[in-house]
């Protein structure tokens, strides 16, 4: 049984994630419940029977809000993370496309997702979870609040009509190369029609690039059109070589580590963690359960 306490914490994270849409009704369908009943949840605040506890609990986890209301997580302005902001931010208001390719577990997800909690008319789909087409474009759909139930053909125009609309939208694309064939054809599709009215970015470790590359070398139709689109490019904000690759990693291992109180060393998380950001923060709050028992 989920607490008031912490459907509270759901509405003040629905109240402040609301700027991001254009109309309560877009926030609604963005969030899966109906206009109704956004209204009594989030702007009435009523708290029994409008909503039952899986719907409460999906609203939580897509936007961020634990069941336990434990120690927040501090975000750091890292090299990665000004580097993927500001491309972010670039693409957005310029309508352009670009191809982050690098390492895993640096911090390009979590910037990702940050700046779409900041910024207006921004969306982040993580394509390891909606490999398909049609699961593609409809997660796209929803995350504008737009329909995305129903003839595909249908979402799909909506879609583009509805991009065409929006004052400088962009869709993040996360774990790119997880993405069938056919849904990379289609967003192909989708860049030529929405051409100067969105802004792209697309995110990916190593796989990616090689997926790209390999399936251009081959002559696969699609991908030479999509890699053109995309700036003939990957972008990359980890540096060559093994001494300066240490180097980044301990300076953002450093930063994370300060700025949430972790009681070991930069070189002592490297050791236990060999730079990865998401095994920084599985240990860090492995320190916080150690030190809450």
């Amino acid at each position: 049984m989920i607490t008031k306490e912490f459907k509270q914490r759901v509405i003040e994270a629905v109240k402040t994630n609301r700027q991001n849409y254009n109309s309560d009704t877009k926030h609604a369908k963005a969030l899966g419940t109906s206009a109704s009943q956004y209204s009594r949840a989030f702007n009435k605040g009523e708290l029994d029977k409008v909503l039952d506890d899986s719907k409460w609990i999906n609203i939580a986890r897509r936007l961020g809000v634990q069941l336990k209301e434990d120690i927040p997580w501090v975000t750091v302005k890292t090299e990665t993370y000004e580097y993927v902001y500001s491309q972010l931010k670039a693409c957005q208001t310029r309508s352009i496309s670009a191809i982050l390719c690098d390492i895993a577990g640096i911090g390009k997800t979590h910037t990702a997702k940050q700046y779409v909690k900041e910024n207006r008319n921004a969306v982040y789909i993580d394509c390891s979870q909606v490999k398909s087409r049609q699961k593609l474009i409809r997660k796209i759909a929803q995350e504008f609040g737009i329909t995305h139930t129903g003839r595909y053909a249908d979402v799909y125009e909506d879609l583009v009509f509805y991009l065409k609309q929006l004052d400088c939208p962009i869709i993040i694309l996360d774990e790119a190369g997880d993405l069938d064939y056919t849904a990379f054809l289609e967003l192909k599709a989708l860049w030529n029609a929405t051409e100067y009215a969105c802004g792209w970015y697309m995110m990916g470790a190593d796989g990616l690039r090689e997926k790209i590359n390999r399936q251009k070398n081959l002559n696969k139709v699609g991908y030479t059109e999509i890699f053109d689109r995309y700036g003939n490019d990957f972008k990359k904000v980890s540096p060559e070589g093994k001494e300066a690759l240490e180097d980044f990693y301990l300076k953002q291992i450093a930063q994370v580590s300060q700025a949430n109180q972790s009681n070991l060393t930069p070189k002592q998380m490297y050791a236990k963690t060999k730079g990865s950001l998401r095994k920084v923060r599985i240990e860090i709050e492995k320190q916080r359960l150690l030190s809450n028992g």
